[in-house]
């Protein structure tokens, strides 16, 4: 005997006795494949003006679209939609389920805390968005878009009393630091940089970096300094590197294979969740990274701050 709820599904509607072929759900099973190839293969998607670059970047947010999809079916009463939306959230959960699990690497004491945030230029309180990164106990903070404002000076200085600046990004220190040198990365101007910090347990080399932007459309800028980025790290020799910064695209970007090839990332690493940093209120996407290579990182994760569109990324590691 079929139950009330059996029957409420994928049944004729009362007084249909055409025999034409029950087409509800047609149209949701049609997006959930769609919606299933674009998740595994949005790196295929041809890379028009940008258009493919933007899609990898937003790619863990098509799995928005799967509880969507299954309220749709729900509501045409189609067994055979729902059944179809399972596609899309098992490629998802394949995809990027493991962001989500708690990390393999990672536990144990840090001998080294990085912290990396994008002040945003023309910050109303700088000081009051790096004082939330003194409270993360980080031995090095890397900072982008600093302007020439001596109340990160009166910050940072007592704590952190060695720096290193290019234009308009800086490293402050716990450690000295031995030798530091501006990095061109095609803009014009080095909005990178490259120290050497004397740790207690051996030096460390540090980029901090600030991309060129990308935009709708405009991402050439951007896709050239990731790409000189990525020759800088593959011809330095140093045994302990650390990239930090805002990168202006996420690591799923297919312009990102260069530096994942020859570095590894943090928040995939030791961290859970996506590590989303841009915009702060309600962030979508991770701009703002900690790459390594050379260490064991012990944890990482995101750090709301006030007065800037970016959340801080910070990291722990063991030699």
């Amino acid at each position: 005997m079929r139950t009330v709820t059996e029957r409420a599904i994928d049944e004729p509607a009362a007084g249909d006795s055409s025999g034409r072929p029950d087409r509800r759900g047609l149209a949701v099973c049609l997006l959930a494949v769609l919606l299933a190839a674009l998740l595994a293969g949005h790196r295929a998607v041809p890379n028009v003006h940008g258009f493919g670059s933007l899609l990898d970047s937003a790619s863990p947010l098509l799995g928005l679209a799967v509880p969507v999809l299954g309220a749709a079916a729900l509501l045409r009463r189609s067994r055979r939609a729902l059944a179809a939306v399972l596609l899309p959230g098992v490629v998802w959960v394949v995809l990027y389920g493991d962001a989500w699990l708690p990390p393999a690497a990672g536990g144990g004491p840090a001998v080294l805390r990085v912290a990396s945030q994008n002040l945003q230029s023309g910050n109303p309180d700088p000081a009051a968005t790096v004082h939330a990164l003194v409270s993360s106990d980080a031995d090095l903070i890397a900072l982008q878009e600093v302007d020439d404002d001596d109340r990160v000076d009166a910050a940072l200085g007592q704590r952190y009393p060695h720096r290193a600046t290019a234009s308009t990004v800086a490293l402050w220190s716990r450690w000295p630091i031995r030798d530091s040198a501006g990095v061109d990365t095609g803009l014009g101007w080095n909005r990178a940089l490259r120290a050497v910090v004397a740790a207690p347990d051996g030096d460390l080399v540090v980029y901090v970096v600030h991309l060129g932007s990308a935009r709708a459309g405009h991402t050439a800028t951007r896709d050239e300094t990731l790409s000189r980025l990525a020759a800088t790290v593959r011809d330095d020799r140093a045994p302990r590197l650390v990239v930090l910064g805002d990168l202006n695209t996420a690591t799923t970007d297919r312009v990102f294979a260069p530096l994942t090839r020859l570095l590894h990332d943090a928040q995939a690493d030791a961290g859970q969740g996506f590590g989303f940093t841009w915009p702060s209120k309600l962030p979508v996407t991770r701009p703002d990274h900690v790459l390594y290579r050379g260490l064991t990182p012990t944890a990482a994760g995101v750090l709301r701050t006030p007065d800037s569109d970016h959340r801080a990324v910070t990291a722990g590691f063991r030699w």
